[in-house]
């Protein structure tokens, strides 16, 4: 059975760049990684500050937990946020195709 993670948070106006370049440095591990089993997508939203996660994971542990890149993203996160992390747990209702 497969897990579905949502995190959604805000950083500070000047920090969003940087968080956005730390994300995409998660992505390029992962794509090292090719971790099974495993779907991953970060949305940032129109006001610019404001990043929403999607994670999908089998059974196992999550991936994400043994990539140098993810610890460093995670590194400073809070600093990084106005409104912090707020990650929940997730049931599809419904999919059409896949994301990006």
């Amino acid at each position: 059975m497969s897990s579905h993670v949502v995190v959604r948070y805000r950083t500070r106006p000047e920090t969003a760049d940087e968080n956005a370049r730390l994300v995409e440095a998660v992505f390029a591990s992962l794509a090292q990684a090719a971790p099974q089993d495993f779907a991953y997508t970060t949305f940032r939203l129109d006001d610019g500050a404001t990043f929403v996660h999607v994670a999908r994971h089998g059974d196992g542990a999550n991936p994400l937990a043994t990539l140098p890149a993810f610890a460093e993203f995670q590194r400073g996160l809070a600093d990084r946020c106005v409104e912090p992390p707020a990650p929940s747990s997730a049931t599809v209702v419904g999919s059409y195709g896949q994301l990006p």
